[in-house]
């Protein structure tokens, strides 16, 4: 890796790529961990495990740094950027891989690109582990072409420019995440109460014979067909679910937003929902609108 790299973050991701790259000292890390008293010793002890140059500090992380990836927790992601903004060198490529919303991403690059920095959205779009470098990154922002070429010499084999706009890779996978995590969520709801009742096994036949193999437009559009149409109705056997849950004292925070959507789309009297996923989205925008504009 001729590059030099500044590595900030060094919990799993960060330790993750950086062993499976090979980056050696050419990657100076760093972790705020490194700063607390009890837990110095270790984080040198994990730098060394892999490797890296252990940076004291954030401002030695991004020293003499051509490229910069940010790996902190999400709570941190924007306070972190603000911090480098401090001590980055223009020119720098700085890749924020961190999962927080767009507007957050938008500024920290405010911040960074202020002081001369490109600043670059990354969405790390599936677990690190065990994809490690082949994990798909997506990115957005004006120099992601170039940081999209850096991330490849370090090893990065699934990369996918979306766009010149920061914030929408993390459009992407922030969206994406409301069916991803949603039916996470779903699911204990739902088996925490299956076996609650005693009645898992039937519960998750149930659902095995009732899946069909179809692309996620497919389903979109027949899932909002049939919100349109029938949510009033729908609504009102969920309220059901939500006391068949209570009862079970298992949770039904998920399912009472269920209620709360398909009572919203029920509204909207569709006696025949219009044909394809776009326009039922444009119709829902309008009376979304007209709702807005009236209040």
């Amino acid at each position: 890796m001729e590059q030099k790299l500044g590595l900030i973050g060094f919990g799993e991701a960060g330790s993750t790529f950086a062993r499976a790259g090979a980056w050696g000292v050419a990657a100076q890390a760093f972790d705020i961990k490194t700063e607390i008293a009890g837990n110095r010793e270790a984080m040198l002890a994990a730098y060394a495990d892999v490797g890296v140059h252990p940076a004291c500090s954030l401002a030695e992380a991004l020293d003499g740094t051509e490229l910069a990836l940010s790996l902190v927790t999400a709570d941190q992601a924007l306070a972190v950027a603000q911090e480098a903004s401090r001590f980055v060198a223009p020119g720098t490529v700085f890749c924020d891989l961190n999962s927080v919303a767009p507007h957050t991403k938008q500024l920290a690059a405010r911040a960074l690109e202020a002081a001369g920095a490109h600043y670059v959205d990354v969405a790390v779009m599936a677990p690190v582990e065990p994809a490690r470098l082949n994990v798909p990154l997506l990115l957005s922002g004006m120099h992601a072409e170039d940081a999209a070429a850096r991330l490849s010499a370090l090893g990065f084999a699934n990369l996918r420019v979306t766009g010149d706009a920061v914030g929408r890779a993390s459009a992407i996978k922030m969206i994406r995440s409301v069916v991803v995590k949603g039916l996470e969520a779903l699911t204990a709801e739902c088996v925490l109460a299956a076996a609650a009742a005693d009645v898992l096994d039937e519960v998750l036949a149930s659902l095995d014979a009732s899946e069909k193999p179809r692309s996620w437009a497919e389903r979109a559009d027949y899932n909002l067909d049939r919100m349109l149409v029938h949510g009033t109705r729908r609504a009102a056997e969920m309220e059901e679910v939500v006391k068949t849950l209570d009862a079970l004292g298992t949770g039904a925070a998920m399912t009472r937003g269920t209620v709360e959507r398909q009572r919203a789309l029920g509204a909207l009297r569709a006696k025949a929902a219009p044909e394809g996923l776009a326009a039922k989205i444009h119709l829902i925008q309008q009376q979304d609108s007209r709702k807005a504009n009236a209040a």
